[in-house]
Order: C-alpha cells, then sequence, then structure tokens
C-alpha cells in the first residue's frame, strides 16, 4: 500500500468516525411518529396502543343491503378498506363454462346411479347459468373484492373484546373473518390510506352483491332546510332537520335534571328566530330572560305584584272561516276547565250552574254569536262582573264565596284586571317563577289560553315552548288543553314543544300518552334508572340505546324525527353559547361582567 493510499484510508476512518457522533436532522416524521412499533403475529403495538388487522374471507349466498352499517356505527376506533379490484368477462365466462359442464355432469352421474337428488348441486347449477347470462348481456360484471379492518384498543383484553364483537355481527350474517396471522405489517398498511392491497385476500363478486357493501348508510337526518339539531354520534355528520316539514311540528323532551335540555330548547330557538319564525315560551325559572333581552325580545313576568296583566276572559279574534258561534262556545268551555282548576273542583251541579253563568256574562255585555266579533274586545267581562252573575243566580253561595279571593285582595291584581300585554315581537317569553306555588298551574292556564286566541288569529310559522310542563298535567283540565292545542296546533302552522323531568308523571296519564302519539320529534337525554324502563318500553328503544340514555354525556341524547332516530350530541358556537348557557358558573361571571358595562 501506497504512503498515498494510507492517508486517504485514514481520512475515511476519521470521516466514518464523526458521522457516528453528528446529530440526525429532526423532521415532521419524528412528530407523528409512535415512540415504538413492535409487530408480533397476531397484533402490532404502536407505543400504548394496540393494534390488529383481520380480512373477510368468506361470504353467503345472500348479502343484504346494509350489512355492514352495524360495523361502520360501532363506537370503536377502527380503519376499514376496501379493494375492489375488475375481473375480465371474458376470463370468468371461461371458467364458468368450464365449472357449469362439472356440475352438470355430477348431477347426470347421480342420475345415473339412482342416487336422490342434490339441492346444493341444482342451486349452484342455476346459480352459474344465471351469472352467465348476466355477464353475457352485460347487467353483471365481476369483480374481486379484499375487505380488511384494523382495529384499536388501550390493551389485549381491549382487543380481545372487540373482536368477539366483531365477529358476533358478521358470524350473525353468516360471514367470517380471520385475523391477519404473521401478516399484520400488510394488514396494518392495508387499511391505511396508501391504496396498497398487501393481504390480497379476494372473494369475486358479481354487480349485485357487491353494492351492498357500501359502507355509508348509517341512519342520518340531513335535509336541504331546517336548523342544525347536533352531530350525528353514529357517523359524525351534520343532524340538520326542518320541525315543520312534518306532518306537525310538536317535540316532546324528556330528561333529568342537567342533562342539558334547556340548552338544547334554547339552541334550537336561537336558530328559529333567525329564519323568521316566531317563538313563544312559558318559562317556570326565568332563565330565558337573558336569551330575551340578547335578542330583543318581550320578558312578561307574571306574578300577583306584577305590572303584567291577563284578563282570563279574553276572546280571539273569529278568523275568516271562523263561525263567531263555535268561537265564543269553545271560550265558554275552556273556561270552565279553568274555572274548575280555581275553584278546587266542580260538582255535575256547579258544572251546570257555571256554564249558564259565563253565558250569561259575555250576554250582558252584549258578546253573543249575532253581535258583531270586532266589538268583543272593547267589551270583555272581568271576573267580578262573572261573580256578580252568580249573585243574581239561586244555590251557588259556595260558588260566590270561593270566587270571592280573586275578585277581591290580593289575588284580583292579577286575576280582575283587563289585559294590558301583547305579542308584538318575535320572542316573547312569559315567566312566572315568581307566581305562588299553589297558583302555578292556574297562571299556566291561562297564558297558554292567551298564546292559543293570538295563535287561532294570526296564521303565522310559531313554535311554544312549555317547559316544566308536568306541572300542568296534574290537572284533568290543564292536561286536556294542552293535548288540544298539540293536536289542532297544525292547523295554525304551531308547533308545541313540551319539556319535563318528571317523566313518570307525564307518561302516567292519558293525555301524556296522547301528547307523545301526536308529536312528530321527540328528544330523549340522560335518564334516571327509575324511569328509562317506562321509556324503553314507550319509545320502543333497543337495550343498546337504554343504556345510551343512562350513561350519556351532558348534550347527548336520542332524537326522533318521524321514523328516523339518531344518537346526537348537541353543539353550540362560542357566541351562541354566552347566549344560552345554563351553566351557574357561566352564568354569575356573565352577569358580573354585564353589572362592570
Amino acid at each position: 500500500m501506497s504512503f498515498l493510499d494510507n492517508i486517504l484510508g485514514k481520512k475515511k476512518e476519521n470521516l466514518a468516525e464523526d458521522k457516528i457522533f453528528q446529530e440526525e436532522a429532526f423532521d415532521v416524521r419524528d412528530i407523528i411518529a409512535p415512540p415504538y412499533i413492535g409487530i408480533l403475529q397476531d397484533h402490532i403495538k404502536l407505543g400504548e396502543r394496540f393494534a390488529r388487522s383481520f380480512f373477510v374471507f368468506s361470504y353467503p349466498r345472500y348479502l343484504n343491503t346494509g350489512w355492514f352499517s352495524p360495523v361502520i356505527d360501532l363506537n370503536q376506533p377502527m380503519d376499514i378498506s376496501f379493494f375492489i379490484h375488475p375481473v375480465s368477462s371474458e376470463l370468468i365466462l371461461k371458467k364458468l363454462r368450464k365449472k357449469v359442464t362439472e356440475v352438470s355432469s355430477e348431477i347426470l352421474e347421480r342420475e345415473e346411479k339412482g342416487l336422490i337428488r342434490d339441492p346444493a348441486l341444482e342451486t349452484a347449477y342455476r346459480d352459474i347459468e344465471t351469472l352467465r347470462d348476466n355477464l353475457m348481456t352485460a347487467q353483471e360484471k365481476m369483480f374481486r373484492l379484499g375487505l380488511y379492518i384494523t382495529i384499536y384498543e388501550t390493551s389485549e383484553k381491549e382487543l380481545k373484546d372487540t373482536e368477539l364483537t366483531l365477529r358476533s355481527i358478521f358470524e350473525s350474517r353468516l360471514i367470517y373473518i380471520k385475523p391477519a396471522l404473521f401478516k399484520q405489517k400488510e394488514g396494518f398498511i392495508s387499511c391505511n390510506p396508501y391504496g396498497m392491497d398487501l393481504l390480497e385476500v379476494h372473494t369475486p363478486m358479481d354487480t349485485a352483491p357487491l353494492s351492498t357493501s357500501f359502507p355509508f348508510i348509517s341512519f342520518d337526518l340531513s335535509s336541504n332546510e331546517g336548523i342544525l339539531y347536533g352531530i350525528n354520534r353514529h357517523n359524525s355528520s351534520l343532524v340538520l332537520f326542518d320541525r315543520f316539514s312534518l306532518e306537525n311540528a310538536n317535540m316532546v323532551v324528556f330528561a333529568k335534571s342537567g342533562s342539558g335540555k334547556s340548552y338544547a330548547i334554547k339552541l334550537e330557538i336561537l336558530r328559529y328566530l333567525m329564519q323568521g319564525v316566531d317563538c313563544i315560551i312559558i318559562d317556570p325559572e326565568n332563565e330565558y330572560e337573558y336569551l330575551s333581552d340578547a335578542v330583543g325580545g318581550a320578558f312578561l313576568k307574571i306574578s300577583l305584584t306584577s305590572q303584567n296583566h291577563l284578563n282570563p276572559f279574553d276572546l280571539p279574534l273569529p278568523g275568516p272561516d271562523d263561525n263567531p258561534e263555535d268561537v265564543l262556545r269553545s271560550n265558554v268551555i275552556n273556561l270552565v276547565g279553568l274555572l274548575r282548576i280555581m275553584l278546587g273542583g266542580l260538582s255535575s251541579e256547579e258544572d251546570s250552574i257555571i256554564d249558564e253563568a259565563l253565558t250569561e256574562t259575555y250576554a250582558v255585555r252584549d258578546i253573543t254569536p249575532q253581535s258583531d266579533p270586532k266589538t268583543w274586545a272593547n267589551n270583555t267581562p272581568l271576573m267580578s262582573d262573572f261573580q256578580e252573575i252568580l249573585e243574581s243566580m239561586a244555590g251557588t253561595e259556595s260558588l260566590v264565596n270561593r270566587i270571592k279571593k280573586f275578585t277581591k285582595g290580593t289575588f284580583s291584581d292579577f286575576f280582575n284586571q283587563q289585559s294590558n300585554i301583547g305579542i308584538d315581537k318575535n320572542f316573547v317569553v312569559f315567566g312566572i317563577r315568581d307566581m305562588e306555588d299553589s297558583l302555578k298551574p292556574i297562571a299556566l292556564y291561562i297564558v297558554m289560553r292567551y298564546v292559543w286566541n293570538i295563535v287561532r288569529s294570526k296564521l303565522k310559522k310559531r313554535i311554544l315552548v312549555i317547559d316544566e310542563a308536568w306541572s300542568l298535567m296534574q290537572s284533568d283540565d290543564g292536561a286536556s288543553f294542552l293535548f288540544g292545542m298539540a293536536k289542532r296546533g297544525r292547523k295554525y302552522w304551531l308547533g308545541v314543544t313540551t319539556i319535563t323531568q318528571n317523566v313518570a308523571d307525564f307518561m302516567g296519564t292519558d293525555y301524556g300518552k296522547a301528547i307523545i302519539t301526536n308529536s312528530s320529534l321527540q328528544l330523549l337525554m340522560k335518564q334516571s334508572t327509575a324511569d328509562i324502563d317506562s321509556l324503553q318500553k314507550t319509545f320502543n328503544l333497543t337495550e343498546q340505546e337504554k343504556y345510551l340514555l343512562l350513561e350519556a354525556a351532558v348534550g347527548e341524547g336520542l332524537f326522533f324525527a318521524g321514523r328516523k332516530h339518531v344518537f346526537l350530541s348537541v353543539v353550540g358556537s362560542a357566541t351562541e353559547n354566552k347566549l344560552i348557557t345554563t351553566n351557574p358558573q357561566e352564568v354569575l361571571l356573565q352577569r358580573e361582567a354585564r353589572k362592570n358595562l
């Protein structure tokens, strides 16, 4: 070796030693790569996660549309790949010709030997001939389908549990899967979006069964019109719907306290307001007051000391298609129901006297079927006028004594006054929090009668929200009136939303069940164990849906619209959240911020 070669050799050795101590370049691959990858015979370990890949190797003779949807809807992280390779029809026809010859020969051989017929051979023969005919006429094409699934879990035990779930789903449909033993790396890569089919486990299929494998058929409630109700937890699609597109726009909401029902309804109201729909709220806790101020609505406090008055004797203005006599009779019947609640019940004799006295009270004020309905508003009687009529009738001493507390004293400030409010804004809230508990059902009934009179007078899209509706259901007359509004509201473009957390009280009455039947939309959020069995029976819930409602997070629930239903998560923007939040801490912070302005 020459001196020059010796020097060059030493330089190369020094360069190699220097490279050992050089710091490698840091790039994005070091950020996204897991800290460790271990490839074992039946799974891959990616850092703290475990992955296992499977392939489908056997299918039944028939596949129903949507057979793959239960796997898509599983609440498990997984990657799924479909590889569809077209096959030349000429090549398939040659193979089918050979196969049909073999099958027909075997059938003839069995006949010559006097053996009984083999249904499997005859079915195979018919299937092959049908497929040949369809291929020849270009009605079908042949493909090779490779279906691979990779699941991810945090432990080997969870991997086994998820594998059992997958096997039970597939095998119930006579479809069978296997883990890609000693080919987990190839299976993992095949399920990643590289477009590389490294497993190459294929099943021949023609067009019809292949089309049933289309995976994206999970239930969704997306339409071209309506508002955003939330995110579909099954497939992360948007739940867009217009409640006025159904046969009726009524909605019932069942949820326990703190489940997010008020947040969901406020969000719905806010979004419908942006579409020009009027919203009327009966608010038992005055929690809609801030939202009313934010959107320029009207918040009307209803209490014994409030300046806002509603006259129980108000009459609706008959529409062009209404008969004044029917309007007056219907109003008298509703008033009898109200007085039955106010007076603590009526005997059959007292009921008849009340009916006669109400008709006479209106007649004294020249409100009759023959009078001009345009003059009714100026002649509306008061509760004291009704008392005077009762006093002039025989056998009414008990009724007069009971009615006096509403015409004199503290109660008269609310029950014996002419109405001085109007619904002239798109968003109106009746706050009844400060009304005495014993009078709340009465106040609720009067407010609903007033709203119903307004609704009947002018045809317009409206939503009426009745929070804590169970309190009105405590009396038959209140429940009957609420049911009447839910049943007849469709004719006047009204959608009634009833909200309750006392599910048993609501569903324990015939009227409550009828209201559910007449509501095309239902929202079921987190439930207590005491109510879930009753709900499951009423709404035909599966066991999985039952446990979803028991374990649902705040803002999650089952949303029913007609025959479809999805498990959704209610989501609001940051701006919407400021307007509608019911979290006490956030509400307190907002109040302090408003004081500092």
